[in-house]
């Protein structure tokens, strides 16, 4: 005969033990996780209120904080894209890792300018259109960076607030420069030696060099005056900042890879690097559907990468 009450013991113990377990486990796991939390350092949230979506999301991950949307609505006086509130509220000391809850504008009377550099003349046109701006005036001049008929300087600027129907100045390029015409090349991330190969082809300008420390390897151009596409006169001095950094050239590398997408027309593609001193562009150029972005920086230059294409940010990589 099956004693039943002594089966309802051995499974109330059963029972028991698989309580005690199951509390065990939360607890160690509640435990690992204050300590993984605690571990993080402190920071400040950032006032993101008023910003753009990109700007917001580039200062929430120098800080290393996530952003969550948690919706839209009408704001008739602020632009489309533009954070309405922020859940924690700026000046709050959080740990790294926290999600900060946005409200973005549906929009109203107010827009951001696009990047339009980089971006053909018509297609810069239909591009201000959607945005619910006209195009100004439009003027030419020579370039060695650009194709004929690119954009290559915009008034207003990039991720300015404007009302909408605000006109656009452009300057596009009227191509490369004929014979008698200097134009400063864009030398920025080249090595000192690509410029002196150019001195040797014009012996008559004038130019001094600076050097700085930087985390750019020895003798990497970091800035340069006057700005590429100036046109270099008697008058002009030529200033090439370079990198000073004594140590060895021996660095690893981090390749960046971009494949263009194979549908539709040609995009503008530019890549920056972003660091504690700030963000560096290090790729702008129209690119055909199909082709490929590669080129190298030192990995300890920069945390990450952003990728935009014609002025969109369409992905961002940690450097590792």
């Amino acid at each position: 005969m099956i004693d039943i009450r002594k089966d309802w013991k051995v499974y109330l113990k059963i029972f028991v033990i698989l309580i005690i377990v199951f509390i065990f486990s939360f607890f160690m796991i509640n435990l690992a996780m204050e300590m993984v939390i605690h571990s993080r350092k402190e920071v400040i949230v950032p006032d993101i209120k008023g910003k753009s979506a990109l700007t917001a999301l580039s200062l929430l991950s120098e800080n290393k904080l996530a952003m969550q949307v948690q919706g839209f609505e009408n704001s008739p006086d602020v632009p489309v894209g533009t954070v309405l509130r922020q859940n924690p509220q700026p000046g709050i000391s959080v740990r790294e890792g926290r999600i900060v809850k946005v409200v973005f504008s549906y929009g109203g009377e107010a827009v951001f300018v696009p990047n339009l550099i980089g971006m053909p003349l018509r297609n810069a046109e239909l591009f201000l259109r959607q945005r619910q701006l006209l195009l100004g005036e439009v003027s030419e001049t020579y370039s060695t960076k650009f194709e004929k008929g690119v954009v290559i300087y915009q008034e207003p600027k990039f991720d300015e607030q404007v009302a909408k129907n605000t006109y656009v100045n452009l300057i596009v390029s009227a191509g490369f420069p004929p014979k008698g015409v200097i134009l400063m090349p864009d030398f920025r991330q080249k090595k000192l030696g690509d410029f002196y190969k150019w001195i040797e082809s014009n012996p008559q300008i004038r130019y001094k060099i600076e050097k700085t420390q930087s985390v750019f390897p020895k003798d990497t151009i970091i800035d340069q005056k006057p700005d590429y596409d100036k046109q270099i006169t008697d008058d002009t001095e030529v200033v090439i900042i370079v990198s000073d950094n004594e140590e060895s050239n021996e660095y690893e590398e981090y390749k960046i890879v971009y494949n263009v997408s194979q549908s539709g027309s040609q995009r503008n593609i530019r890549i920056v690097a972003v660091s504690k001193t700030g963000d560096k562009e290090i790729f702008n150029a129209l690119k055909d559907p199909g082709s490929k972005v590669e080129i190298s920086i030192p990995k300890y230059s920069a945390e990450k990468i952003r990728i935009f294409v014609n002025g969109i940010l369409v992905e961002e990589r940690q450097v590792k």
